[in-house]
């Protein structure tokens, strides 16, 4: 399974679809319908898989996933438009005001922040703590990994997704 890739790719920015359960075939059509990279560390529906843009994960660790999945499809290392997406369930993210929030979060997040996001698909709320800053710094890390080995990022245009159907 790579649900914890799918939720990287959204921090970075990318659109991913993360199929929780299904068939090989359902995920097969979506992939193709949708025009996205598939993503599985199958190598059974690899083999058999006739959609033109497939990664078969072989990296185990999170961070050499990421770097691995960006690197095949061509995407940034740094990411695409970071913090643009909500991790859990690929909505976008928009600002809110504070005062909508008020009795949503924390008393103590509420006293100590200003600027708040929210999911548009699920209403998950996201404001800028510690664990943004650990995040950020992760991605940095990874990026940078990356950069040193290969000598520079790569781009593209077209966003991979999770194990289903990105």
């Amino acid at each position: 399974m790579l649900g914890r890739l799918a939720r990287w790719l959204r921090i970075l920015g990318y659109d991913t679809f993360y199929l929780r359960e299904g068939d090989d075939e359902s995920l097969l059509r979506l992939a193709q319908a949708e025009g996205r990279w598939l993503l599985t560390r199958d190598a059974g529906l690899a083999a058999r898989a006739t959609v033109p843009r497939l990664i078969r994960v072989e990296a185990t660790r999170l961070e050499a996933q990421l770097r691995e999945v960006l690197t095949k499809a061509g995407l940034p290392l740094e990411g695409g438009e970071r913090l643009t997406r909500c991790p859990v369930c690929n909505g976008s993210l928009a600002a809110v005001e504070r005062s909508a929030v008020e009795g949503r979060v924390p008393p103590h997040v509420y006293a100590t922040h200003r600027v708040f996001h929210v999911c548009t698909a699920c209403g998950k709320l996201y404001w800028q703590g510690s664990h943004l800053r650990r995040i950020v710094a992760r991605l940095d890390t990874i990026a940078g990994a990356a950069e040193e080995r290969s000598g520079s990022s790569t781009g593209a245009a077209t966003a991979p997704g999770g194990r289903a159907a990105p």
